[in-house]
């Protein structure tokens, strides 16, 4: 029966082949089908329907055979041609517009020292679950650290899979590790003293400032005497120093007007009578200038600060949450401090502080 149809082949009972040329070569592809009467003249008409497309150039071969195994379907995926560091450097380019230059410079990182050395030379239909989840298992970093190298190839292969480059992304089935939440440490009142008591000028200022305030350090480095107002006892958070450049809080809820608990306004009072040139609060003393960044200020300011106390080493975040258990052992109300603290809510305040919080 199937001789009546060029190019159609009977192949068993179970398998019907068509055969047709593409790109001066001959191709052959079976079709899961009975060779009945109807599956001969369906497969004939599917062989009329390729030769057609092929004809005016809208013949896509992984598309129509999207399982064969065939080198012509292989050489036909676009996949098949880019490598995966190619398509993360694209994507790092696409970033750069839509994402703050701190942002990029981490997804930079990602790539260069963890993504690129072990993925870059795999084109983009060669990578799979079973090699990345293995890969992930024998990193030896921490699990937010895994998820946030995670980010650039989970977007780079997103992105190839909605331009039909290839027709699955496989990170689609790998979840993020779950990231242990750290118990705050807030320090006591002495503690708070005996560091305050180590610093003199600006950086006693900036330490006393931020432990009544509970100011992130990006937002504490970014505040510019234009928006305190000493007189009225409040300051507006409208900027944040990142990696050394100047840019709006992440999110609305950031931005926000604060009342300065006595001892915050003690500090900043007392850094108004030593103030330079600068049109920041919170300078650096080698420069009378903004730091370059948070790292410096840690480095020379908090750290030094530890050392001469001799109280147990913590990250200078512990000072945000040392303001905010200070805040509810006194009676605060929670809602009033998540807006002091630039949450959209307090549900991250019932979260993280829950045992402060009074009945």
């Amino acid at each position: 029966m199937a001789r009546k149809y060029r190019g159609v082949t009977v192949r068993g009972n179970e398998s019907i082949q068509i055969a047709f040329t593409y790109k001066g070569k001959r191709c052959r592809e079976s079709l899961r089908l009975a060779p009945t009467d109807a599956n001969l003249r369906y497969a004939n008409n599917r062989r009329i329907e390729i030769l057609s497309k092929i004809e005016r150039g809208s013949f896509d071969y992984p598309t129509e055979f999207p399982e064969s195994r065939s080198t012509m379907a292989r050489a036909s995926k676009t996949g098949c041609h880019i490598t995966v560091g190619e398509a993360m450097n694209q994507w790092l380019i696409s970033c750069q517009k839509r994402c703050a230059y701190s942002t990029v410079k981490g997804y930079t990182s990602a790539v260069r020292y963890y993504l690129e050395p072990r993925w870059g030379h795999y084109t983009l239909d060669e990578i799979n679950r079973q090699e990345i989840e293995e890969w992930i298992n024998d990193l030896p970093v921490s699990a937010k650290r895994i998820n946030n190298t995670l980010i650039p190839l989970r977007q780079t292969l997103q992105r190839a899979y909605l331009d039909g480059v290839i027709t699955d992304n496989p990170m689609n089935r790998i979840k993020n590790l779950k990231v242990l939440v750290r118990e705050p440490e807030p320090f006591s009142k002495q503690e708070i003293g005996a560091i305050i008591s180590c610093l003199t000028g600006t950086e006693r200022n900036a330490i006393q400032f931020a432990f009544w305030t509970g100011l992130r350090t990006s937002e504490l480095l970014g505040l510019r005497w234009h928006n305190v107002d000493i007189q009225n006892n409040q300051v507006f958070i409208k900027d944040t120093l990142v990696e050394g450049r100047l840019k709006q809080p992440k999110t609305a809820s950031s931005e926000r007007k604060i009342k300065l608990h006595p001892l915050a306004l003690s500090a900043i009072s007392n850094q108004a009578k030593i103030r330079t040139d600068s049109e920041f609060v919170f300078t650096d003393p080698k420069t009378n200038d903004r730091w370059d960044s948070d790292q410096p200020f840690r480095k020379r300011v908090w750290l030094k600060a530890m050392q001469r106390s001799g109280i147990k080493y913590r990250t200078c975040y512990q000072m945000r949450h040392t303001f905010a258990s200070q805040m509810l052992s006194a009676g605060e109300n929670p809602m009033w401090l998540a807006h002091h603290l630039g949450h959209a809510d307090w549900g991250m305040i019932r979260k993280v502080y829950g045992r402060w919080i009074s009945e």
